[in-house]
């Protein structure tokens, strides 16, 4: 769904007048009613109905703005991280004492061998202890550390190809081994017919193998099914799952777990007297009776016309009104409107 403040085209900290005038005019604009010869119209008129569903809860509305300011912030953080990392790689390694081996295990925690390295405050403590040995070990560490006319040149000429073969080093030696390949993650769109009808569409692995997803009973946006060895392949490693994401489309109807949301408009003559109208439904028309007095902000919720549950339940179609101003301005109907407003009764 596409950002609401920009759907409607009203600012972050609007108001909900504000907020209500802006739709009810879009609205106007785009219904299908008006716009026949748009095959969009219904598309944008159901976008408009979400994003004004959106803004006018608080609640709904304050968690939207919460988790766009997350979003900012984890994109922030990201790219600040790969500043960081980028002036790392460019910048020259420092000259120092420690070879690759050293640095890897300064990283890791661990020495070449596996053993686990010694924090350098501990180090440095028992460099203390042993400050006091005998002059004889300490002359014999110093000829140790003396390089022999055969001892191999340092490795300061290539430190990155050290490190690099440190690191493989370290990864071949490590007791973790990968046994499964990774997981084919994917996501498919599927209409909310496509559901109702069982409809298994199909992805497609890297090797051109063609999956069917089953989808039906218990299935609803956002819903992640899990799909055993149907994943990457591998020599040598066992095959991972497919794990696939199912969204639903953009259309006429909005899901809410298993409750399906659909717009119903009405003319305010009908919105005030009550009437008996027609909805399509998912697998049908729906015969719908509007009570007297209706508003934009009232639901007519039609048991069973939902989407249907792991149990085989359905839930529930959820009619929202939305009021409508007839195409064409009415002398009558601003007389009228002009007089309650007023208070000169005819």
């Amino acid at each position: 769904m596409r950002d609401p403040y920009s759907v409607l085209g009203v600012k972050r900290n609007a108001g909900q007048e504000e907020i209500k005038a802006a739709w009810r005019s879009l609205a106007k604009a785009v219904h299908p009613d008006q716009n026949h010869d748009d095959p969009l119209a219904t598309v944008r008129f159901t976008e408009a109905g979400r994003a004004y569903d959106l803004l006018r809860d608080p609640e709904k509305r304050s968690r939207y703005d919460r988790q766009q300011r997350e979003a900012e912030f984890r994109r922030m953080e990201q790219m600040r991280q790969r500043e960081a990392e980028r002036k790392a790689r460019t910048e020259a390694p420092r000259a120092s004492g420690e070879d690759a081996e050293d640095m890897i295990a300064r990283i890791f925690g661990v020495d070449s061998r596996g053993q686990q390295a010694r924090p350098q405050a501990q180090q440095h403590a028992q460099a203390q202890q042993q400050a006091g040995a005998a002059p004889a070990q300490e002359a014999r560490r110093e000829a140790e550390d003396q390089p022999g006319e055969d001892a191999v040149p340092a490795r300061n000429a290539a430190p990155g190809a050290a490190l690099i073969s440190a690191i493989i080093r370290r990864i071949r030696s490590g007791r973790a081994r990968i046994e499964k390949a990774p997981d084919l993650v994917s996501d498919i769109t599927v209409t909310v017919e496509d559901i109702l009808n069982r409809v298994r569409p199909t992805i497609e692995t890297p090797e051109g193998q063609t999956i069917r997803v089953p989808i039906g009973a218990g299935t609803t946006d956002g819903q992640v099914i899990r799909l055993r060895d149907a994943g990457h392949r591998i020599e040598n490693l066992r095959r991972g799952d497919a794990v696939i994401t199912v969204r639903i489309a953009p259309g006429r109807f909005r899901p809410d777990g298993f409750d399906l949301k659909v717009d119903l408009p009405i003319s305010i003559e009908n919105a005030v007297l009550g009437c008996e109208t027609t909805i399509e439904g998912p697998l049908g028309p729906i015969t719908v009776t509007v009570p007297a007095w209706s508003g934009s902000d009232q639901a007519i919720r039609i048991e069973g016309e939902g989407l249907t549950r792991e149990n085989g339940e359905r839930g529930d179609l959820v009619a929202e009104i939305r009021l409508l101003l007839w195409e064409k301005p009415d002398a009558k109907m601003i007389d009228l409107m002009r007089s309650l407003r007023e208070g000169l009764y005819l």
